[in-house]
């Protein structure tokens, strides 16, 4: 009786997952292997030569430098006081005594017990947590490069733009993964009511998201290599 009511969110919601990170593991391969055609690689390129020319010509780029990266730093902060209050309130319903299942239950297709309620809370609580865990991460790094990007250079300098640039982009990955877990909610919220709507959402997520991550040029008979050379 007990699996007649929760088959459909065993089988759904980790289908649903499963192709979502499919999609995910096919980007990394694509930003590994040729990082021009994904927006994530040409973005990666375009930051080292970015903090190379703020370096170069620091005394008249400082002000450019510092307030580009205040402004991505605001973008983080934003995103992770939102997951954290996300956390706050998936908390306070978890440890209210009112049974949110009560409302539900005759609206819910698959299981809506008061163990698999839980879970769906917990499991929301868990990725928001990560994602304001990685929006942390992604401030104390850009914090460090917004101070040594103004580092003055001369031959001996320990500070390099090939440091800076690297520093630069694990604070963007971490901004990235946050983002993706975050997004990730989405489903995991919809999981309350259902878990077809978990299903539907990630296989609608895929092509939405192919669209903001890859790179579609235009332009007849010209190919793009990993070394960002065009052969016609």
């Amino acid at each position: 009786m007990e699996w007649r009511k929760c088959y459909l969110d065993v089988m759904l919601v980790p289908l649903g997952f499963l192709i979502l990170m499919g999609y995910h593991l096919y980007l990394w391969h694509k930003v590994r292997t040729q990082p021009l055609t994904t927006i994530v690689g040409t973005n990666s390129r375009g930051r080292s030569f970015w903090v190379s020319a703020m370096m170069k010509d620091n005394d008249k780029k400082n002000i450019l430098a510092v307030q580009t990266l205040r402004n991505m730093i605001m973008g983080s902060t934003l995103m992770a006081t939102t997951s954290i209050l996300l956390c706050a309130g998936m908390a306070a319903v978890i440890s209210s005594t009112y049974s949110i299942k009560k409302p539900l239950s005759d609206a819910v297709y698959g299981a809506h017990g008061e163990f698999m309620v839980a879970l769906k809370y917990v499991t929301l609580l868990t990725i928001f947590l990560f994602s304001f865990f990685c929006h942390s991460l992604s401030i104390r790094f850009i914090n460090q490069v917004n101070i040594l990007i103004n580092t003055p250079q001369d031959p001996t300098a320990i500070v390099t733009p090939e440091y800076v640039s690297e520093l630069l982009e694990k604070g963007f990955v971490l901004n990235t993964v946050g983002n993706r877990l975050f997004h990730a909610g989405l489903p995991l919220l919809l999981w309350i009511f259902g878990p077809v709507l978990v299903f539907l959402c990630c296989v609608t997520m895929v092509p939405v998201l192919y669209n903001l991550d890859f790179v579609f040029r235009s332009g007849k008979g010209k190919n793009i290599d990993v070394d960002g050379s065009n052969n016609v």
